[in-house]
């Protein structure tokens, strides 16, 4: 049963035609990704969906009893609720149907009323609450709080910052478990353990209809079951997550690529034997001349307009960054304590941790912006930053695209290359007639490429990205990890986007629980290699910990059965076979730490990580024989 369905829908601004014949549809519990190129109209198709906007033609239907929820980027919040009153209210279709089911149960008990009406009434009501979260909700709006990243429930919403606002409005959305959810960008100012708690919720515990809007692809391929690209006014349909709609588009592409050189080739066949005939022609001649004319007028496939951003590198120095025995602070709390780091050429270290742990401070202290409590920070005498602020706060809003970018320079120069302005934009994907647009009409995306191009206009060789991926495009994300790689950039990145961080990252700097600690490796070698620690602290812990006294008899154990012959061969050979392993698993570790592996990209770190899995398991059970065959021996 679908839930939303659009026909033909139509949407201009100006002469600007954001939508022109969008047909679509989403049924009850399905999941569909939205993608396309900022600027698109992804925010807008969504928009008109769920109602909160009107099309210029074309119809929008609505199943008569369903709820539809929009998580704008930008959250609205009525009056000055705490947070945890903003969050119960979405519990307010849940907190009614209960109520009433209370009302009609003391009806049914004292016998007033049509008995079987009410019987009927309440069994509805009681779909109605399991359908709206199940019998007991009087916690969950906390723990919905907790899980997003909310200390202060009692806080209110207006002394909050943005990303904590944006953090709120989306538990609320989550616990009033509407029959379609649309999400613009929820994964924006959220860190990656909790957009990784946030996958696992929306595909085993929502179970209503989602359209999500996101440039995380990591989150699209594990939870979209469809996804549906807005390009050049029309939406294209494709099954499954971020990967198969890749494989899809390429697909869609390459066959028209072919459409159009066949049309090409008939056109020229055709123009050749027009040109060569009488003037007086039969009917089959003019039913020829029909089709070349046809064939003329088709659609040419549109050429998709993606940023193509480039770098000029400067010369490095000896000294890149450096940080000895750093400890920063604000307000009388110690965000890093203690921390030694040695940036070298070609590194991209990736800095994450939950929200307010201290990583942008962290990078303010080693711009020298901040004073650190306690160590030093040396930056190379030749070492260039370009500093890419996450709130992008050199954007003037009443300026144009051009004057943001260009200010008083003429030309760009990289190199000994001069690029003309209309060219330079060009590569971030602006066309001649946007760059009179005003910053403050652009949305998210949009900003966010014209922060790039004013950045990227400059000679530099240390590049410090606080958040570079909110709220860009999937192509602009691809052409700027092409970037990070391909020029073999030094970077200091803070992100959550772990696809993003998997593509570019050769080290991790991870804030948790108090401390920052540095991985070698992207970053699902990081988690790996976390996952590794907590579990060998977790058996420390059980080792350490006193066994409970038991009163019951011990068991007597079985005599173990003695070595056969093939056993003790086996057994005399497994020292050497476990020291070979063990080397291997010292050797694979050396090439994983080493930053030139990841400057490729990260296909063959991927590979090493493989391998790196397979050593440590071999060496773990040739482990595990040696000593099953040594007690046996004993």
């Amino acid at each position: 049963m679908s839930i939303v369905s659009a026909s033909d829908v139509r949407k201009a601004y100006g002469e600007r035609v954001v939508l022109s014949s969008v047909s679509f549809t989403i049924s009850a519990g399905e999941r569909v990704g939205v993608v396309g190129r900022n600027g698109a109209g992804k925010s807008t198709f969504a928009r008109i969906l769920a109602g909160r906007e009107e099309a210029d033609s074309g119809t929008v239907a609505t199943r008569r009893d369903a709820t539809v929820v929009c998580l704008d980027q930008v959250p609205k919040f009525e009056g000055n609720p705490t947070a945890i009153e903003s969050v119960e209210s979405g519990l307010a279709e849940w907190k009614t149907a209960f109520a009433r089911y209370e009302a009609l149960s003391g009806q049914l008990a004292s016998g007033d009323g049509d008995q079987e009406a009410l019987l009927e009434e309440q069994a509805a009501l009681g779909d109605a609450i399991e359908r709206l979260g199940g019998w007991d909700m009087g916690h969950v709006a906390q723990a919905m709080l907790s899980h997003v990243g909310i200390t202060r429930i009692d806080g209110h919403v207006q002394t909050m910052s943005g990303g904590e606002q944006r953090r709120v409005a989306l538990a609320k959305a989550l616990i009033a478990r509407p029959d379609l959810l649309v999400m613009d960008e929820p994964t924006n100012h959220l860190d990656a353990d909790t957009i990784e708690w946030l996958e696992t919720f929306l595909v085993e515990e929502y179970g209503r209809a989602l359209l999500l809007i996101t440039h995380d692809r990591y989150l699209l391929d594990r939870v979209a079951q469809r996804t549906v690209e807005i390009a050049d006014g029309e939406a294209f349909s494709y099954d499954g997550g971020y990967e198969l709609y890749l494989e899809q588009k390429a697909e869609r592409a390459a066959l028209a690529q072919r459409t159009e050189q066949n049309r090409q080739n008939f056109l020229r066949t055709e123009l050749e034997w027009l040109r060569r005939q009488p003037k007086a022609r039969g009917t089959k001649q003019k039913a020829r001349i029909e089709r070349a004319e046809t064939a003329i007028g088709m659609k040419k496939p549109v050429k998709e307009q993606t940023a193509d951003l480039r770098v000029d590198v400067a010369r490095t120095g000896k000294t890149i960054l450096e940080a000895r025995d750093l400890s920063v602070a604000i307000g009388g709390r110690t965000l890093v304590n203690g921390l030694t780091l040695y940036l070298t050429e070609g590194e991209r270290l990736g800095v994450i941790g939950r929200n307010g742990t201290g990583k942008t401070t962290l990078l303010r202290a080693l711009l020298g912006q901040l004073e650190p409590e306690a160590g030093a920070v040396n930056i190379g005498r030749n070492t260039k930053i370009a500093y890419f602020d996450q709130m992008r706060t050199d954007l003037k809003d009443d300026e144009t695209i051009f004057d943001n970018v260009m200010g008083d320079q003429t030309f760009v120069k990289f190199g000994d290359e001069v690029i003309q302005p209309y060219s330079y934009l060009g590569r971030f994907a602006f066309d001649k007639y946007q760059l009179r647009q005003t910053v403050g009409s652009l949305s998210g995306g949009e900003r966010a490429r014209v922060a790039l191009a004013r950045l990227l206009r400059q000679s530099a060789n240390l590049f410090v990205l606080d958040e570079p991926t909110n709220d860009l495009d999937v192509a602009t994300l691809a052409s700027m990890e092409s970037m990070l790689v391909d020029y073999g950039l030094t970077a200091l990145i803070v992100t959550h986007d772990r696809w993003f961080l998997d593509r570019v990252a050769t080290s991790i700097l991870a804030f948790e629980s108090g401390d920052v600690t540095q991985y070698q490796g992207n970053y699902s070698t990081f988690r790996r290699l976390r996952q590794a620690r907590l579990a060998e602290k977790a058996a420390e812990a059980t080792v350490s910990a006193p066994a409970p006294k038991s009163t019951a008899p011990k068991p007597v154990a079985a005599k173990p059965k003695k070595l056969s012959f093939k056993e003790r061969k086996e057994l005399e050979g497994l020292p050497a076979a476990i020291e070979s392993a063990e080397a291997q698993v010292a050797e694979l570790t050396e090439q994983l730490a080493d930053p030139a592996i990841y400057r490729d990209g990260a296909d063959k770190s991927l590979k090493l990580n493989k391998a790196l899995d397979a050593a440590r398991a071999e060496a773990e059970r040739l482990t595990e024989r040696w000593m099953e065959l040594e007690e046996r021996d004993a």
